[in-house]
């Protein structure tokens, strides 16, 4: 008898019945490991694009706003531009009733009338810087009086005019956008 301790037991390499087993377990194995990586990168994969749509949509809300601001920075930068015009323009509307009254009482002799073409020729200077500011002239007669532009000053019987229509105006009135600088004062209608 042999000697256990001295027993070699030969194999042959080709012969492994139990290794096609392992290989098997292995792979399934292998396989288990790779789906549950799979379904955690496919979870992660979801976690970011729904971040990805929720960073999307606070941008575009952001823009937005941004945008919204910018508008309406414009929009009162405008309206203080305006504001700042008027109330200069206004200071200066006495002069150009001063110069307007004058124009009305011009003299008749050929000294006076040199004189009355120099003023005359200020006051449509100042017509045009107005005008250049967008300021709009109130001076139409046969209009319906409205008191958000006319100061009525008078109301008389008039056959020529319809009830409530402005008859004269005697003070001139201007605009500036949507926004009276000073009603055009007038008669009215009765």
């Amino acid at each position: 008898m042999e000697d256990p301790k001295k027993t070699v037991r030969k194999t042959h390499p080709l012969d492994q019945s139990d290794k096609p087993e392992t290989v098997e377990s292995s792979v399934i194995l292998e396989n288990e490991k790779l789906k549950k990586e799979i379904s955690a990168l496919n979870s992660r994969l979801l976690e970011a694009e729904t971040e990805a749509a929720t960073n999307l949509d606070g941008w575009q809300r952001e823009r937005a706003e941004f945008s919204n601001y910018k508008k309406r920075i414009e929009r009162d930068h405008q309206l203080s531009k305006q504001d700042i015009t008027g109330t200069i323009i206004k200071k200066y509307l006495v002069i150009l009733d001063d110069l307007e009254l004058a124009l009305k009482n011009r003299p008749k002799d050929a000294a006076g009338s040199a004189w009355a073409n120099g003023i005359e020729l200020i006051a449509r200077k100042l017509y045009s810087i107005l005008e250049g500011e967008g300021v709009e002239f109130i001076c139409k007669n046969k209009l319906q009086f409205d008191p958000t532009i006319h100061e009525a000053i008078s109301n008389e019987e008039n056959a020529d005019f319809e009830s409530g229509e402005v008859i004269e105006v005697v003070r001139q009135g201007y605009k500036l956008g949507d926004r009276t600088l000073r009603p055009a004062m007038v008669r009215v209608a009765r």
